[in-house]
């Protein structure tokens, strides 16, 4: 551990990190380029289509793999400009009032500032609305569905679920949002454009790639964070941030063993070297019984896969536009980055009164990884500081991940 600090910051440069449930790997840059190539966006940016040769470029920041693409959906920017206006259109909910923008949304890093959705219908979801910052590596979408790895299918779910709510409403009604989409007289060259091979492009199964088109072409990478460490510009952040920095990846705090890498996030997966388990961790943050009990009905990992180990399991998020996306935890139960902090520091978070009252901190099933620490006043300053150096005002200000349907 001497040295892992040192190492973990020169990685955010040269190399992701492959993150296990209790390992950290890390890649040499000679390894990172005999293993994947270069990762500049001038050397790997293209996928093309062999069926209609599109191509589409990444332009990815610097430092950033090209993402997996699914060779039955290559990407084109057709299909991410058909997305976007899938994406935003709330004829896609039974209702009309609902679209994914709705709990996503742009200047929000595409999350929302409530501490669970709520459906098309009233319903209010369990589950905190995850940021599609970075989604494109994901090893997995949802907080706790390790079945969930592609956009396409994650797409389908908020339109024809009903479990744990019903999101939109879509159920039984795929032919009236047919009917619909093809009512809208911009759809006819979007499709078209999108899937110039096909004679009946407007589908349900292009519906749902295209969306899925659109949400892996929200990539972040220019926060100041960004511009210090790959651009070297040392005036990027503060002072306080850079000793922000230094805290984040201290064996002290040890953050950076589940927000690791280029994404500052727990597993991802890329071209050339994918790692398809995503890591979830148990952070602490219940403990009803004293023996790690979660509320019932989101108790994480658990639903899915049974074992009493996997109780508060969630997926760790990516760190990257935090300043953003409160409020936080799975269940939105925690509001600031002041308090995020006070959970860890104390190894846990105590709930004294209530249903749900317990000490985290003393949850067997907690991640080894939370343990506490010391932190002084100004040091927590200085880690927030650092956390806010992550926020990328241009991609939460970009007209091409905004929505077109609104007037100017």
């Amino acid at each position: 551990m001497k040295y892992l600090k040192t190492i973990i910051i020169a990685a955010f440069v040269l190399t992701p990190f492959i993150v296990e449930r209790y390992a950290v790997k890390t890649y040499s840059a000679a390894e990172n380029f005999a293993d994947h190539g270069n990762f500049s966006p001038r050397n790997q940016s293209e996928i093309r289509n062999p069926k209609s040769e599109i191509a589409y470029r990444w332009n990815l920041p610097p430092g950033f793999p090209v993402p997996i693409v699914p060779a039955d959906n290559p990407m084109s920017d057709a299909k991410v400009e058909l997305g976007r206006h899938l994406f935003y259109d709330k004829r896609l909910s039974l209702n009309e009032k609902t679209s994914c923008g709705t709990c996503h949304l742009q200047e929000r890093a595409f999350t929302e500032d409530k501490k669970t959705s709520v459906g098309t219908f009233g319903a209010v979801h369990p589950r905190n609305s995850m940021t599609l910052t970075n989604v494109a590596y994901n090893a997995a979408f949802n907080w706790a569905n390790p079945a969930v790895v592609l956009p396409e299918r994650h797409a389908m779910l908020p339109i024809f679920g009903e479990s744990p709510i019903v999101e939109m409403g879509m159920t039984g009604k795929e032919a009236l949002l047919v009917e619909r989409l093809k009512a809208e007289p911009r759809y006819a060259g979007l499709f078209a454009d999108a899937y110039p091979d096909d004679a009946d492009p407007l589908t349900l199964n292009h519906v749902m790639q295209s969306i899925a088109c659109f949400v892996r072409s929200l990539i972040s990478g220019n926060s100041p964070y960004d511009r210090y460490r790959q651009q070297k510009k040392s005036d990027a952040i503060s002072e306080s941030a850079k000793r922000g920095e230094k805290l984040f990846f201290s064996e002290r705090m040890e953050c950076f063993d589940c927000h690791a890498g280029f994404n500052l996030s727990g597993t991802v997966n890329f071209t050339g070297k994918a790692l398809e388990n995503a890591q979830y961790e148990n952070n602490g943050i219940y403990n009803i019984d004293g023996r790690g009990a979660f509320p019932p009905d989101n108790t994480g990992l658990f639903e899915v896969t049974h074992k009493p180990e996997d109780m508060g399991r969630f997926k760790v998020p990516t760190l990257r536009n935090v300043e953003l996306t409160a409020p936080y935890m799975h269940d939105g139960s925690i509001a600031t980055l002041d308090e995020v902090i006070e959970h860890y520091k104390a190894g846990g978070r105590t709930i004294r009164e209530g249903p749900f009252a317990g000490v985290g901190s003393k949850s067997p099933l907690k991640s080894d990884f939370v343990r506490g620490f010391y932190l002084t006043a100004q040091e927590k300053q200085d880690l927030v500081e650092f956390l806010k150096s992550l926020t990328d005002r241009d991609f939460t200000t970009d007209p091409k991940f905004s929505n077109p349907w609104e007037t100017k």
